[in-house]
């Protein structure tokens, strides 16, 4: 009986430090991605995705918040991490179940069907950003006006 007490503790053990391991390494690569020039043709060259953030904060900050300024802010926070998921899934199972309810959108990543466990990330993080330019980074016809984006210059990697 006491064996059977410490498996289960050294398996309780185990799964805690991957979960802690998995928080940790998950927001390193978000810190280091995030600092790193933004993909998007559209953006600014060298422009971050932290960049790009502050920039639409403060653009925000310049329509009338109570009507929509942190609407869009808070849509991007709520909304942008599971379309992110969702369409990265897309993307590498293009027959997938995810795919046959999903409606075409440009931010669906192309060319990654099949792809390799370990490049997940980097194709998620690219659609997080697509996703994020599409939502509050492109000039919009109408609702929330936002300001471009400014394009200051940044320094070369």
């Amino acid at each position: 009986m006491k064996f059977i007490g410490m498996f289960l503790k050294l398996i309780g053990s185990v799964i805690k430090t991957a979960v802690i391991l998995a928080i940790c390494s998950s927001i390193l690569f978000i810190a280091y991605k995030g600092n790193q020039p933004m993909q998007v043709p559209q953006a600014p060259k060298g422009m971050t995705y932290f960049d790009f953030i502050a920039d639409r904060i403060d653009a925000a900050k310049t329509v009338e918040p109570s009507r929509c300024g942190w609407g869009m802010m808070l849509s991007l926070v709520a909304l942008g991490p599971i379309y992110s998921f969702v369409y990265t899934e897309v993307g590498i199972h293009p027959d997938g179940f995810l795919a046959r309810g999903t409606s075409s959108d440009p931010d669906i990543p192309k060319d990654v069907a099949g792809a390799k466990w370990y490049e997940v990330p980097g194709i998620w993080w690219n659609t997080v950003e697509r996703l994020s330019w599409t939502m509050v980074g492109k000039p919009a016809a109408y609702g929330c006006k936002f300001r471009q984006v400014r394009v200051q210059i940044y320094p070369d990697p």
